[in-house]
């Protein structure tokens, strides 16, 4: 018998010791992944595992359980494409930046238009070139993106490791920032905002090896027979 038998965890905020004191969205995935009881699995991709926690910390009592039944489709979503953290970084700032905080707007411009230029570097497009959704956004706040593209055209001591360190907290000033905006629907935003995340981290999921049939085997005698009367 294990904890789950005993008690079925709720989805609340934080960490948790067991499934007794209730459990995140992250250590419900890692007991459904099999792995040990963890906010941090390896079954699923460390930046969107990221989302899913800030996700899970900001939205309202009222509204977590509704993010359940996405646990289970984020076990297994680990693709290692270099596209998947600037690509996951931007879904959540397009969908927050036209209803964050001002200050918040600045932050998140920035690290748009340096994921963007991220993005068009492996893709081999213009430096400055913008995909659709994230112009968008970035339209929706001229003052802020006229600053950020002023203060990213700065020459900067050293260049910060945006996977590690700016996509991660891209992502939680995104998430933070639309639980506090002044908006009707926080939750359904956020909700929105993980369930984006998590399509785009499939998107780039190596596509599965179909199943290659062996060569059927020559028929020996008929090979000899047709070799004899090539002759």
């Amino acid at each position: 018998m294990n904890n789950f038998d005993l008690a079925v965890p709720v989805l609340s905020r934080g960490k948790h010791r067991n499934p007794r004191k209730g459990a995140c969205f992250m250590e419900f995935a890692s007991y459904l992944a099999g792995e040990p009881w963890s906010d941090h699995p390896a079954c699923t991709h460390q930046l969107l595992a990221g989302v899913a926690r800030d996700v899970n910390d900001c939205t309202t009592d009222a509204g977590r359980s509704r993010l359940a039944p996405l646990i289970p489709s984020v076990i297994g979503l680990t693709p290692d494409d270099p596209h998947v953290v600037p690509r996951v970084t931007a879904v959540c700032i397009q969908r927050a930046l036209p209803v964050v905080s001002q200050e918040r707007q600045y932050i998140l411009a920035v690290a748009l238009l340096v994921g963007e230029r991220h993005l068009a570097a492996m893709d081999g497009r213009p430096f400055d070139s913008l995909e659709p959704a994230s112009k968008e956004a970035l339209d929706s706040v001229p003052a802020a993106t006229k600053w950020a593209r002023a203060f990213t055209a700065r020459p900067h001591r050293g260049t910060p490791d945006f996977a590690r360190r700016t996509a991660p907290r891209a992502v939680s000033c995104a998430v933070e920032g639309i639980s506090q905006a002044c908006v009707s629907n926080p939750d359904e935003r956020l909700f929105d905002l993980l369930t984006a995340a998590i399509a785009e981290c499939a998107a780039w999921m190596p596509a599965p090896v179909a199943d290659i049939k062996p060569a059927p085997v020559a028929d020996t005698d008929m090979v000899r027979k047709e070799s004899v009367d090539a002759r």
